[in-house]
């Protein structure tokens, strides 16, 4: 079920989705994070069927804490 790439190319396989808290509602660019797995499975909202990457719980914990001091660059 899991590539080599830490990839699930079909999300919909896993449950306990929910969307991320910084999703601002307009649609646009929205994540899902799914609970209840042994890493920390993210997607698109918009892609439901489309692949997941996935984190180690310590590599979503060191990403989620970048996030919020704004220590990531910009998307180009």
């Amino acid at each position: 079920m899991v590539g080599s790439e830490r990839t699930i190319p079909d999300s919909s396989a896993l449950t306990g989705w929910y969307k991320s808290s910084y999703s601002d509602g307009s649609q646009s660019e929205c994540l899902e994070v799914a609970r209840g797995h042994a890493h920390v499975p993210v997607r698109d909202s918009k892609a439901v069927t489309g692949p997941a990457v996935l984190f180690s719980l310590n590599g979503w914990t060191e990403f989620v804490t970048a996030v919020k001091k704004g220590q990531l660059p910009p998307a180009q």
